[in-house]
Formats: structure tokens, sequence, C-alpha cells
């Protein structure tokens, strides 16, 4: 997957909360490539997630997965995956936060839009 500009759309689930809380959505355009995927999920960034990381990559064809891994893990975990296609990737996080039980996901889609240039973010 060579690094290219996409338009990526992200949309945070949180099925515990009431229906008017329960999504939020991001769209922004941005270069990537597969070394970037492990990284692409917005919410990993949350302070909630602080120390986690997506590692063990496994390929499989055109699908990534990963496990998520906590350094202080505190009971969370997740799984994310890739599905890697010539007009659009999609990736989802599903995580867990042990001791509380509540789950959310986060899904990325992202579409080529064309070569990355310099004053592409």
């Amino acid at each position: 997957m060579p690094r290219r500009l996409y338009e990526i759309t992200t949309e945070t689930g949180m099925p515990h909360l009431e229906n008017n809380l329960r999504y939020a959505d991001t769209r922004e355009k941005r270069c990537l490539s597969q070394q970037d995927l492990a990284t692409a999920f917005p919410i990993l960034q949350h302070h909630s997630l602080q120390g986690c990381k997506l590692d063990n990559e496994n390929r499989n064809g055109d699908t990534l997965t990963y496990l998520l891994s906590c350094q202080a893990a505190h009971g969370k975990t997740g799984t994310a995956q890739w599905n890697l296609g010539k007009d659009l990737i999609a990736g989802r996080l599903d995580v867990r936060m042990g001791g509380k039980n509540m789950t959310f996901y986060q899904r990325v889609t992202a579409r080529p839009l064309g070569e990355c240039v310099s004053e592409a973010k």
C-alpha cells in the first residue's frame, strides 16, 4: 500500500450511551501508508488509552489485524482490523474498558484522492 492522500471519515460509537450521544463523526484529508494504519485511529490519542498501542500485526491477503496492548492494562482489551481495497480502506477498532465493562468502537474509512504533496496533511 503506497503512501497516498485519502479523504478519511471517522465514526466513533459508544453503544452504552443514550441514542443522541452514541455516535460522533469527523472528516479530514490526510496522507496514509500501510505503516500508518496501526496509529490511524484518532481515539488512540485519547487520555483514557494513554500507554496503549496496536501491535502484533497479522496480514492475511488484503486484511490486516492488530491487538491492543496497554502498559497499564487495567483490563483494557481490543482488536483492530483493516480491509485494504483499491478504492476504499476500511478499519474498525473495538475496545473494552475492563472494570467499567464499557465498550466502544471507532470505524475509519479512507477513499484515495491522489498523490501526497508536501502541503497535504
